[in-house]
């Protein structure tokens, strides 16, 4: 029997940016043993050009990414999550759907690179910043052993993260 493979849904307020470069970091880093998936409570309806380029800069296929609903992992047909991760703090504030499957949820506050004002490089620099910050949030969550731990020590280790990142 194969593995399970976990699913994250990945939330931001317009799914334009840092809940994107989070689908995609997890899935390149996720060794084949996690699927990202990525949703807004209000989605701008495209992914931000600095984030494609970005992405695009460190060799993703950026073909997958679309700025989509939330409630599109609401329904009965939606794949069930296993972790629902906040990364700003808006989406985190919002009442959020009922998840199928009841996945554990955390948040990883990244600042938002979309807000970001200044020079071409400025902007640039905020988009690797929050880029960055997602790949070592990552990084360490994949390390979790996920079967080994209850769900309050599994919740206590995606709060951690969190708060080191």
């Amino acid at each position: 029997m194969a593995d399970k493979i976990t699913n994250v849904l990945f939330l931001c307020t317009g799914n334009s940016a840092r809940s994107i470069m989070a689908e995609a970091l997890l899935d390149r880093l996720g060794g084949g043993r996690f699927k990202g998936f990525s949703a807004g409570a209000h989605p701008t309806g495209r992914p931000n050009g600095h984030a494609l380029a970005l992405l695009q800069s460190h060799g993703f296929d950026t073909g997958f990414a679309a700025s989509k609903s939330w409630d599109e992992f609401a329904g009965d047909r939606a794949p069930v999550m296993d972790f629902v991760i906040t990364v700003c703090g808006d989406a985190a504030e919002e009442t959020c759907p009922v998840w199928p499957g009841h996945p554990a949820p955390a948040h990883w506050g990244i600042a938002d690179p979309a807000a970001a004002t200044g020079s071409d490089d400025e902007i640039r620099a905020a988009f690797q910043k929050a880029f960055d910050r997602l790949a070592k949030a990552i990084a360490k969550f994949r390390k979790i052993p996920m079967g080994a731990m209850d769900a309050d020590q599994l919740a206590a280790r995606l709060a951690d993260i969190g708060r080191r990142i």
